[in-house]
């Protein structure tokens, strides 16, 4: 303390420090980037692999199992969920922490061999999981000719803003794209005894481009370059084809077109394909507001270079419109809360001079806080502003409690330094261990596992380094500014112990209870009974793992059932578009389609013309795509079937060794799941079947025709439709060329009547081949490769911890027969295990909290009295939830843990003080009367203005209120209720504490001291 005495003393010094962080601390603010969230890559990856119109048990042998080989052989994957559909597969991967990028490099060169081993699969993507989106600024063309408009978005504005350094890619949608279509006369094959297949390969083969090798000897050794590659239709029909009739022109086999459809891509808005859509994704290194800047202005360029005529340009999300609304909410919130904290002070001291005190503390932390976010790489997003708008509360404590009590011993007549001096060593120890404690609060939070660990250690990070920022400031700032500037007015000059009449109150009412034991034992047997009471309520705050983000915009995934045509798809987005027309405050949709699923992107509408909730649109939005599903393929709203990190917030696995049991069991419990309230959309993944057609082969009457299998195959290929055999480059456009075969297949008799070459002539399908039904499921569900029965279901009208309860219950009543097992997945684990990691954290954060006070109080005793006041804060924090029903959810949570610590700052300075009391000689009941009317004014002091600073977060309406308004829900009501806990509780368990003391100290003293008393029995004399 005297190290920082003489420091205190070097005015300049102190005002150089102050210098110097005002200046690291305005240049680290204008070097944090700002974005809606921070960028953290989640320990998932997700596989996705298209392999056209291959049959699920086809994907599921041919593709989803040699990647589940691939994934068994990596080393950093711990486990793995997939789900195959017809022509699809998605594997859900969980990785060890901390090594995503990694794996997930050496994944992607994996499958790539894999992608080009296997026929008929068209791609495999490897992505991982982070808080960055594949796109986050959307535009469209629209309003004029397709052509026209194509041209513009393929030659002017993709390599335009592909140019720019902030963007990474450019996809455009709904373009008129080129495609070279050649339709073979299956007569002309037949007649040069050619077969489809044949003819595909050999072109294929003729459309090369490639260097052969080098003329060494010769001059500069030149290259040979070789280049038969396709420019044009003329080219293709050129193709000379060997037969066994001689050399014979493509020409004379097939009819060779050129055709312009949209087939590359299918994008919908507001229900037509009038439009070209364009998704724009970030490069590395760059925020969605760094990007969204400069793709404004390069647009600008375009318009006014004139190359927008004849059609509309315009944007339709910008993921930094919202980034920016969301910030600025959060900061206006952070500058009122500390705004309204500085008159909570004034109206405390009366003293102008001792606001500008605190106030000029305030932009320092906050200053000294930038500065070591910008050293630690952190940027300005929902998550950390939101601390900071908790940490602008706590940030004035310790500074208050330093100049509350440094005013005081100016009251009582110290001047200047002495002054000083004095009220910083009463208070020291106190801020000390408050600091302490309520950082290491916050050292478990590295326990919580998944992406919601990753949000909550930075908010964590964030709060502890406001809180040292502020507790440096408090130590140095203050005292150096109290010595002089703070001055009093005439009539509080050497007003010494005199107390208003709230103090005297609080006095008498101490007073009281320490006077009899029983009404101190009944004070606490009281508090006791109300926590018990609101435990029971708990069950009726709602609960959900992390919050909605409400900026008036929605993403809402729409799964599809099985393969669809393209008029199919149309008829779905047309019935969408008509159907969102009815929902209230829908602005505009847009569909993007994908061969499982439609994406869409719904604007809402902003500012005065909002009239519903966003919440409430967000239901009406499910509800009325959901109407569609007896009419239109639709399988699911508002989901993706992924794995664990995806799909539906209800999902339950049902495993063992005989399929047929678990499928029956799965069935057993949708019918119990229908009649939970708030479950909607339940079903399995086994409950819906495709049937298909098998081919069975002849093998006797295939040897004697001299065919094999694999002729036939060829010869099937093309029947069923296009194929594709290659591309043609033409003026840097890459166009695609297919083919298909005159002889069209649409029915079974068709089929079987197709002709076959053999060596004996033509002869009908028939002959070779036999077709029996099979069935088999829509789609396969896996875990680390062995097949289970996903049981999922979607949530309406109630909040997740309700649900989980009675799906709980439905586990528990369920029947399940020996050698199957049923478990949890979905948002329903993930809040049973944040519950789990909850109570892990609390636990160990209490223990670290007690060794922290009794280090510093240098005894077991006071640390227990202090942290009684803990189970009472959930009282508060109860109340509030309930009462705003507001939901608990990982971020609200948080503000428990930092409730803990908070509320000990004021047991501790009770304590603290009648420690100081009781060392002076003062009795137990004297010190506790006295220790609280010395602290009740720093105590409602550092309570109110923390309430003040995190009011504004608690009441805002904006982007993210959702996120920001429970957790400070959590602490205003946790903080209010146990601050008059405090002041009544704390007298009365440390007045428990030394009768207890006291009663031990007379036991011991009634049993040995007879002993030590007792005289020794006679000893009789020898005769």
């Amino acid at each position: 303390m005297g190290v920082l005495m003489k420091l205190v003393e070097r005015k300049i010094l102190i005002g150089l420090m102050v210098t110097m962080v005002v200046v690291f601390g305005f240049y680290g603010l204008s070097k944090l980037d700002r974005e809606l969230m921070p960028q953290i890559d989640f320990n998932y990856a997700v596989i996705s692999a298209n392999a056209g119109d291959m049959s699920v048990l086809d994907v599921e042998e041919r593709v989803t199992a040699p990647i589940e080989q691939i994934l068994a052989g990596t080393d950093g994957v711990e486990g793995y969920q997939s789900s195959t559909t017809a022509g699809n597969s998605s594997i859900f991967i969980e990785i060890e922490e901390g090594r995503t990028q990694e794996v997930t490099r050496e994944l992607e060169g994996r499958v790539a061999a894999l992608e080009s081993s296997v026929s008929g699969l068209n791609f495999v993507h490897v992505m991982a999981l982070s808080t960055n989106q594949d796109a986050e600024f959307f535009m469209e063309v629209s309003g004029g000719d397709l052509a026209e408009m194509t041209d513009f978005a393929r030659n002017v504005v993709k390599p335009r803003l592909e140019s720019l350094s902030s963007v990474r890619e450019v996809v455009l949608s709904g373009i008129q794209e080129s495609e070279f279509v050649i339709e073979f006369d299956n007569e002309a094959l037949s007649d040069n005894g050619l077969e489809l297949q044949q003819v595909t390969a050999l072109m294929q083969q003729e459309n090369t481009e490639t260097t052969l090798g080098e003329l060494t000897e010769e001059e500069n050794g030149p290259a040979l370059r070789w280049n038969t590659a396709f420019q044009s239709a003329d080219d293709l029909r050129a193709v000379t084809i060997p037969s066994m009739n001689g050399p014979v022109k493509l020409d004379d086999l097939a009819e060779v077109s050129e055709v312009t459809n949209q087939r590359s891509a299918m994008a919908w808005k507001d229900g037509t394909r009038d439009f070209i859509f364009m998704e724009i994704s970030r490069a590395e290194g760059y925020t969605q507001i760094g990007m969204a800047e400069d793709i404004r202005g390069e647009v600008d360029e375009i318009r006014a270079a004139g190359l927008v005529s004849g059609f509309g340009f315009n944007e339709v999300v910008n993921q930094a419109d919202y980034v920016v609304e969301a910030l600025d909410g959060v900061t206006q919130n952070v500058l009122i809360g500390g705004v309204l904290a500085l008159l909570i002070l004034l109206l405390f001291l009366r003293n102008f001079r001792a606001t500008v005190v605190a106030g000029v503390a305030i932009p320092v932390s906050v200053l000294l806080t930038f500065t070591s976010m910008w050293l630690f790489g952190y940027s300005f997003n929902i998550i950390t502003l939101i601390a900071l708008g908790l940490g602008i509360g706590m940030m004035v404590d310790a500074s208050i409690v330093i100049l509350e009590s440094v005013y005081r011993k100016k009251e009582q007549g110290f001047t200047g330094m002495e002054a000083v001096s004095k009220g910083v060593r009463e208070v020291a120890t106190a801020v000390i261990a408050s600091m302490l404690t309520t950082i290491v609060v916050f050292v478990p939070v590295g326990l919580f596992g998944g992406e919601v660990g990753q949000f909550v250690l930075l908010l964590s990070m964030v709060i502890v380094i406001t809180l040292v920022s502020s507790v440096i400031v408090s130590f140095t700032l203050i005292p150096a500014l109290s010595e002089n500037f703070l001055k009093l007015r005439k009539k509080d000059r050497g007003k010494g112990d005199k107390r208003g009449p709230i103090t005297q109150g609080y006095g008498s009412l101490i007073g009281w209870i320490s006077s009899r034991k029983r009404r101190r034992y009944s004070m606490i047997f009281l508090f006791f009974l109300v926590f018990a009471g609101s435990m029971a309520l708990t069950a009726k705050v709602p609960v959900t793992i992390m919050p909605d983000v409400y900026n008036r915009y929605a993403e809402v995934p729409i799964e599809l059932e099985g393969s669809l045509s393209p008029s199919e798809r149309q008829e779905i987005a047309e019935a969408i578009g008509e159907k969102l027309e009815t929902v209230p405050d829908v602005e505009s949709s847009f569909l993007i389609d994908d061969p499982a699923f439609m994406f869409m992107l719904v604007n809402m509408t902003t500012g005065d013309n909002v009239t519903t909730p966003q919440d409430e649109v967000n239901v009406a939005i499910n509800e009325a795509i959901r109407d569609l599903e007896d009419d239109y393929p639709i399988k699911a709203v508002g989901m993706m079937e992924m794995g664990a990190a995806g799909g539906e917030p209800v999902q339950l696995r049902v495993k063992g060794s005989d399929f047929t049991e678990a499928r029956e069991l799965g069935g057993k419990l949708v019918s119990e799941l229908e009649a939970v309230e708030g479950l909607v959309n339940v079903r399995t993944s086994v409950e819906e079947t495709r049937e298909e057609r098998m081919i069975v082969f002849d093998n006797e009457a295939m040897e004697e025709a001299g065919i094999t299998r694999s002729e036939i195959f060829g010869r099937l290929q093309g029947v069923f439709g296009e194929m594709p055999a290659g591309e043609v480059v033409r003026g840097g456009e890459t166009i695609p060329v297919t083919v298909k075969s005159s002889d069209t297949v649409t029915t079974e008799s068709d089929l079987a009547e197709l002709e076959i070459m053999t060596a004996a002539g033509s002869a009908e399908l028939s002959e070779f081949v036999g077709f029996e039904t099979v069935t088999s499921p829509v789609m396969i569900s896996r875990d680390n490769g062995e097949r289970f029965v996903s049981v999922s279901a979607g949530i309406e009208g109630r909040d997740l911890g309700s649900v989980t309860r009675d799906v709980q219950q439905v586990i528990g009543n369920l029947d399940v027969p020996s050698g199957l097992s049923v478990s949890t997945g979905g948002d329903v684990s993930a809040q049973q295990e944040m519950m789990m990691e909850l109570m892990m954290v609390v636990a160990i954060s209490i223990f670290l909290v007690y060794v922290v006070m009794a280090v510093q109080f240098n005894s077991l005793a006071h640390p227990l009295i202090v942290m009684s006041i803990i189970p009472m804060t959930a009282i508060g924090a109860v109340l509030a939830l309930l009462i705003t029903q507001r939901e608990l959810s990982m971020l609200s949570a948080m503000g428990l843990l930092m409730l803990i610590g908070i509320v000990l700052n004021n047991a501790i300075l009770l304590i603290d003080r009648t420690k100081q009391l009781r060392n002076e000689g003062m009795t137990a009941e004297d010190a506790v009367k006295e220790a609280g009317q010395n602290r009740i004014r720093p105590i409602f002091m550092t309570t109110l203005t923390t309430v003040a600073g995190m009011l504004p977060l608690a009441i805002a309406t904006g982007t993210a209120s959702s996120y920001q308004a429970p957790l400070a829900t959590v602490i205003i009501g946790g903080l209010l209720f146990a601050t008059l806990i405090t002041l009544v509780l704390i007298p009365s368990v440390y007045l428990l504490f030394e009768d207890v003391k006291h009663g031990f100290r007379g036991l011991f003293r009634k049993v040995f001291g007879r002993r030590k008393n007792r005289k020794p029995a006679p000893v009789e004399e020898a005769s």
